[in-house]
């Protein structure tokens, strides 16, 4: 038996990276496969803007000539200047239940970060915020949603009997609506809206959401430039996300508020949840994927939360509540029933504040882990 570690050098072997969950996962109801065209996207190094500032190698681990685990090493130049730190990111991670197969991929991510010269190794992370952080370490049988991580259970205990240890944790819920819309939510964001002279724009088409779509990751730049791991985002990276993203998005989904001078001070990015229509594409969204995409938001029955913020100078003043409460009323109409909030940080209890309102349950955990680097 044999084990050994390939850099990924050539187009092929990308192709073997991105592929492997596929087959890792083939027979996991929970694993909700990513869209292949968006892992390439995010991998090449000729069309991932975040390689302005950003180095990575990626790695296949082959056990008898077969793949059985792959591994990305991420340096985020941004990163260390922001934080001043010297750490290498570990992503991409997923391997099968065999210790010298994780033992070594981390080793060898280990080894190239101590010829980088580096302090410290952490992950999962991606090159931004945009792409998916933290191995599940609690909730492997409920179901993944679009652009989150999904792991076996025993990629935690790979991971701790090699001397990895927690760094950060994000919590998530998934919670119901109810018949009617509490009242406390209803009328704070009718008394902000009258109080801020605040607007929900009532927009109709994409082209028209489009407009505000730069506004919509400035305000990100602001108010998530604390959060654990955040860089801000470059216009070419921007415009690399509107283009991808935004072409999907549903208006009556994404709320926008705007103050008296129509300047951006909050938004939600929701999306019907399209499980259903990714397991049947398998990643693949030609020939006829996106018409599945399509049917999927019409009939789905749970909602998925992906981005909101608020402008600083609005937040404590009832915008949340605004947001909460055209969500509230768009699912109704459509007679959505559930809500999955994706990742929060635990230690976030201002975000959280806002569920209890709702009958929720956390019900999954991820885990940012760290390890010193040894010279």
């Amino acid at each position: 038996m044999t084990y050994q570690i390939k850099k990924v050098t050539s187009n092929k072997l990308l192709k073997d990276f991105i592929s492997f969950p596929y087959t890792l996962y083939k027979d996991n109801k929970y694993f909700i496969p990513p869209l292949r065209m968006d892992e390439k996207k995010t991998l090449d190094k000729k069309t991932n803007p975040a390689f302005d500032f950003c180095e990575a190698e990626y790695w296949l681990a082959y056990k008898d000539d077969k793949v059985v685990g792959r591994i990305a090493g991420i340096i985020n130049h941004k990163y260390a200047e922001k934080w001043g730190t010297k750490k290498v990111r570990f992503g991409w991670i997923d391997f099968i239940d065999d210790e010298k197969v994780s033992s070594l991929l981390l080793s060898t991510v280990e080894q190239w970060a101590k010829e980088k010269g580096m302090a410290s190794i952490h992950g999962p992370l991606g090159f931004t915020d945009m792409d998916g952080e933290g191995m599940l370490i609690e909730g492997f049988e409920e179901e993944s949603t679009l652009g989150s991580i999904y792991n076996y259970s025993y990629y935690s205990v790979h991971l701790e009997k090699l001397n990895y240890e927690k760094d950060v944790d994000w919590i998530e819920y998934s919670a119901k609506l109810p018949e009617q819309i509490p009242e406390k939510i209803e009328r704070i964001a009718k008394i902000s809206a009258e109080r801020n002279k605040l607007k929900l724009l009532n927009l109709k088409s994409v082209k028209e959401v489009a407009k505000y779509a730069y506004d919509v990751f400035y305000l990100i730049n602001e108010t998530y430039k604390d959060l654990y791991g955040f860089v801000e985002l470059t216009d070419k990276q921007i415009d690399g996300y509107v283009k991808q993203y935004f072409s999907f998005v549903r208006p009556e989904y994404v709320p926008l508020i705007v103050d008296e001078q129509g300047k951006l001070a909050g938004f939600g990015i929701t999306m019907p949840s399209l499980n259903k229509a990714l397991k049947k594409m398998n990643g693949r969204l030609l020939p006829f994927g996106f018409l599945r995409l399509l049917r999927e938001i019409k009939k789905s029955k749970n909602l998925d939360l992906y981005l909101t913020a608020v402008r600083t100078d609005m937040q404590n003043k009832g915008v949340n509540a605004m947001l909460m409460d055209h969500i509230y009323r768009v699912c109704k109409k459509n007679n959505i029933k559930s809500v999955e909030t994706n990742r929060e940080l635990e230690t976030n209890l201002k975000v959280q504040s806002q569920w209890k309102f709702f009958e929720t349950r956390q019900h999954k955990r991820r885990r940012c882990y760290k390890k010193t680097i040894t010279y």
